[in-house]
């Protein structure tokens, strides 16, 4: 097989082009940038273009190409990323694992449970404990979305408060967020039942109100800025915003592509109300190639330690058991229909699904996310393999999710032995 000097071979480098060229070509992914790399060598495919030219192919001589540089929504794959605010809390011991979180988000104390999750709003009693950092950290706080909890009591409610990003009104700033959420019992007691999302934003503002500054502003200063992410924060100024693409959400019956939201008066082109580490960054490729080789490299970027060996190993390794996994296992074994095979890795850590079984081509220890943009990112230690996918077209048809699975496939066999 010829040899590349990426660790990759020619022949499967090839292949993953192909692959990822057919997608654009279907007419239901306008374009994309992927990236893989393996030591310090990477290769990048950029395919297709900007918006969607509504035909049966994406023309390839009309509207704006993609480039390597081009800007996407990163949505959930934000988590991975964002969490690394709290682990250099952490290592400064400015945080501690198993510390209540009351002094810094007393909105959080004194918590009520529901005595079942899908019951009344007022049929409650007192938490066992209090909630700890690490409850916030591995995402078992005790509330959060449970996509098979829609349409209980306390679900509309955090509909209701605007508490979950992607509604048609933004989320609001830190302060009211969270005087929102005090207002809410939990749906488990903590450190019970591990549940998305909304822990995510919680340690945005745990991070910001332990550091004295706004989360955006922490990130940037400590660990965007020595990475050298540039382009990576929670909005795109006015003067780069033509590099992001809208964000299209097909319809799932007719495929039409409707434009959830445009780069021009959207909401990433001005600093939100709410800088949310559970969705809400916009960066590129390169940045996330830079972030994840850091984490395989142990916390070291080009000599600079930017987090501990220890707190990487910590957010990358599995921190729950069977019993608070349950929920997980069963919503990504029951609703392959629904999620197109996606969440299926076993195991959570900080911020980031870790692979604790074989389930497709990706090895046990593989680390990272998808996000509902249509974006992918994870890290292999086994083989020091980081991948990065990135396109415009979100998760309400299978297109972006089933490109993600075709690009990992691909990956794979594209590896040197």
């Amino acid at each position: 097989m010829p040899q590349s000097a990426s660790g990759f071979s020619k022949s499967g480098l090839s292949r993953l082009h192909d692959v990822l060229a057919r997608h654009v070509e279907s007419a239901k992914i306008p374009g994309l940038v992927a990236l893989v790399g393996r030591g310090e060598e990477t290769h990048v495919e950029v395919l297709g273009t900007m918006r969607h030219d509504g035909g049966e192919a994406m023309s390839r001589d009309g509207g704006e190409a993609m480039s390597r540089d081009t800007l996407f929504r990163m949505a959930s794959t934000s988590k991975p990323v964002a969490m690394a605010g709290a682990m250099v809390l952490l290592d400064e011991c400015r945080l501690r694992l198993d510390d209540p979180v009351d002094e810094w988000l007393p909105e959080l104390a004194d918590r009520q449970v529901l005595k079942r999750f899908d019951g009344p709003l007022d049929e409650t009693e007192p938490a066992r404990r209090p909630i700890t950092v690490r409850d916030l950290l591995s995402s078992t706080f005790g509330l959060g979305m449970d996509m098979t909890s829609i349409g209980t009591p306390v679900m509309n409610e955090v509909f209701a408060q605007g508490l979950t990003p992607n509604l048609p009104t933004p989320m609001p700033e830190p302060d009211e967020f969270m005087r929102r959420l005090g207002t809410l019992p939990l749906m488990h007691q903590p450190g019970e039942r591990w549940q998305y999302q909304i822990s995510h934003d919680v340690v945005g503002v745990l991070v910001s109100r332990v550091a004295g500054q706004s989360y955006g502003d922490f990130l940037r200063e400590r660990i965007f800025e020595p990475l050298g992410m540039k382009d990576t924060g929670f909005y795109v100024p006015a003067d780069q915003i033509h590099r992001l693409p809208p964000l299209y959400a097909p319809d799932p019956q007719s495929g039409d592509f409707h434009a959830w939201d445009e780069p021009e008066g959207g909401r990433w082109c001005s600093p939100p109300a709410f800088e949310g580490g559970g969705g809400g960054l916009v960066s590129t490729a390169d940045d996330y190639n830079a972030y994840f080789r850091m984490l395989l490299n142990g916390g070291v970027h080009n000599g600079s330690r930017i987090l501990s060996r220890a707190a990487v190993t910590l957010m990358t390794s599995n921190q729950l058991d069977a019993s608070q996994l349950a929920a997980r296992t069963k919503l990504a074994k029951d609703a392959v229909h629904i999620s197109f095979g996606q969440g299926q890795q076993g195991g959570w850590g900080f911020g980031m699904a870790v692979r604790t079984y074989v389930g497709d081509y990706a090895p046990i220890g593989q680390f990272g996310w998808d996000g509902g943009s249509g974006t992918s990112s994870y890290a292999d230690p086994v083989n020091g393999v980081v991948g990065v996918l990135c396109t415009q077209v979100g998760a309400s048809a299978p297109y972006g999710i089933q490109l993600m699975l075709d690009f990992w496939t691909t990956l794979y066999q594209a590896l040197e032995d």
